[in-house]
C-alpha cells in the first residue's frame, strides 16, 4: 500500500474541498493512507512536493488546485509553470498525479472538481497510485 501526500493550493477553498473529497475517496477506496498539506497557490505545489519527497515518508503525491483565467497574463504563467514543475518531478521519478484545474470560470471548475461529476481530484489520486504501482513493477 502507498502512503500518499496530497498537496493542495488553497486559493479557492470551496473548490478545493471538492477536489480533496475526490482525492481522499480514491486513495481510501484503494486501501492507501494519506496526509494533506496546504500551500498558498499553484506555483508552490512543485516546491512543496520536492521538499516532502526529500523526507522519504511518501510513496506518491497528488497536486490539487484551481487556476481560473482572469484579465491578465498571470493565468498563463501560473497554469504553465505549475504544470511544468509537476511534470519535471514526475520525469525525475516521483509518482505525482496532477489535479490542478485550469479553467475559464468557476462553473467549469465546479463541474471538474465535484466528485459526483468529473472528479478530477479522484482522477489525480488514481494517477499517482498508478505511477507508484508502475514504478514498483519496474524496480
Amino acid at each position: 500500500m502507498a502512503h500518499v501526500l496530497i498537496v493542495e493550493a488553497r486559493f479557492y477553498g470551496h473548490l478545493n474541498d471538492m477536489l480533496l473529497a475526490g482525492a481522499r475517496g480514491a486513495i481510501e477506496a484503494g486501501g492507501h493512507s494519506h496526509e494533506t498539506v496546504t500551500v498558498p497557490g499553484a506555483l508552490e505545489l512543485p516546491g512543496a512536493i520536492a521538499l516532502a519527497a526529500e523526507s522519504g515518508r511518501f510513496d506518491a503525491f497528488v497536486a490539487l488546485g484551481v487556476v481560473i483565467r482572469g484579465e491578465t497574463y498571470h493565468f498563463e504563467i501560473v497554469a504553465e509553470e505549475s504544470a511544468r514543475g509537476v511534470m519535471a518531478l514526475t520525469l525525475d521519478g516521483l509518482a505525482v498525479g496532477n489535479g490542478v484545474l485550469t479553467v475559464e470560470n468557476e462553473a467549469q471548475a465546479i463541474v471538474r472538481a465535484d466528485p459526483a461529476q468529473s472528479d478530477k481530484g479522484g482522477g489525480a489520486a488514481k494517477a499517482a497510485i498508478a505511477l507508484f504501482e508502475l514504478r514498483n513493477r519496474f524496480s
